[in-house]
């Protein structure tokens, strides 16, 4: 065999030999797997999304879909890039949910209000799906009003100073909870996130 057509012959066998890609999606559910951002992932980031769609949407779901899609990207990413929590997440477009919510079954709704089509929702949605404000631990240790957790408790005071505190309320907590559109930053986001992992290291 000439050096040439060895040299195709060996090419061709990489090519074959590399990994798929390919994935199966069924009509009405389509998986979304966020962008990596530019600054370091955490090594066990396992946190993945779906949205079910119609199988013949409206003008009204598509664009619901688009926004809900940034969102859920733009959330998803962040959690995977600053934490290793898990979790697998089905998201719905429910028009007559008022806002939007979270279960700890993995399920978020978002409702026909665009305002809450943001990053800043998704964030604090995917936080109840991983157990604030909807699991046993949050009941144990942030049913005082007060988060008694050490790991959530020490990151708070390094952040806002040794008299800071995690106050909890309605299946909520603050300061970093993300409760309202005004509270989002990039740094409160990111503290959202580191927060929400060292109350799962707290029992959450």
């Amino acid at each position: 065999m000439s050096p040439r057509k060895a040299l195709i012959a060996a090419l061709t066998a990489a090519l074959l030999a590399g990994p798929a890609v390919a994935q199966a999606a069924t009509p009405q559910t389509t998986s979304q797997t966020a962008p990596t951002p530019a600054r370091e992932r955490a090594a066990a980031a396992t946190i993945t999304w779906s949205l079910v769609r119609a199988s013949n949407p409206t003008e009204d779901q598509r664009t619901a879909y688009d926004a809900i899609t940034r969102a859920m990207n733009a959330a998803v990413a962040r959690y995977n890039n600053l934490s290793d929590l898990g979790k697998t997440i089905t998201v719905r477009y429910e028009p007559g949910v008022p806002t939007a919510d979270g279960n700890i079954n993995g399920t978020i709704r978002f409702g026909s209000n665009r305002s809450y089509m943001t990053e800043r929702t998704a964030l604090h949605e995917i936080a109840h799906t991983i157990g604030v404000g909807t699991s046993s631990g949050w009941s144990r240790l942030g049913g005082s009003g007060t988060w008694t957790g050490g790991q959530a408790t020490a990151l708070v005071k390094q952040y806002d100073g040794s008299g800071a505190k995690i106050s909890t309320g309605g299946g909520h907590f603050w300061p970093y909870g993300l409760n309202f559109e005004n509270e989002m930053s990039n740094t409160a986001a990111d503290r959202h996130v580191h927060l929400v992992a060292a109350m799962v290291r707290d029992g959450l």
